[in-house]
């Protein structure tokens, strides 16, 4: 392309994006995008895709999906999933399964990458909505996502 030639390119590229950057600007008043944060707290939706922190979902049983497979410790590339398990005798079977004992999340140390909510098979932790998670000490923000005294949902298998 001749010395001219790009010149042009770049004026028409630089007039483009001044288009759409007018347009928004004369039409921004039907629907703003900024949120007013600590104001409208009552009123503020988060995204679909927003991913704030990773949850293991619990219902009213206080059962999970989780079977303690360790996909998601293992897709993890920083380590923020750690899973404490143990084997022990299912009492309807009889036979040795392997139970959770804690489901640790280091929200400190994730990087909100989603391995670890794609590889789980069980679909037992998904993202949640939070998105305030300020403390004081980072020692506040390791979580344990199994409630103490959940098990396993029924019809769940490794």
């Amino acid at each position: 392309m001749s010395y001219f030639g790009e010149i042009y390119h770049g004026i028409k590229t630089l007039l483009t994006g001044m288009g759409v950057t007018g347009r928004y600007f004369l039409t921004s008043g039907k629907g703003a995008i900024t949120q007013q944060y600590p104001d409208n707290r009552d009123t503020l939706q988060m995204f679909d895709r927003f991913r704030g922190e990773v949850v293991m979902l619990h219902d009213e049983n206080n059962e999970h999906s989780c079977t303690g497979c360790q996909k998601c410790e293992l897709a993890c590339p920083n380590g923020s999933i750690e899973i404490i398990w143990d084997r022990g005798v299912d009492a309807e079977t009889g036979k040795k399964k392997k139970f959770i004992e804690k489901h640790i999340y280091h929200y400190g140390m994730c990087t909100q990458c989603g391995l670890c909510v794609d590889a789980c098979p069980s679909n037992a932790i998904v993202w949640a909505q939070n998105f305030e998670n300020s403390v004081y000490d980072r020692a506040e923000l390791t979580r344990v996502l199994n409630k103490p005294g959940s098990k396993v949902r029924a019809g769940v298998e490794e």
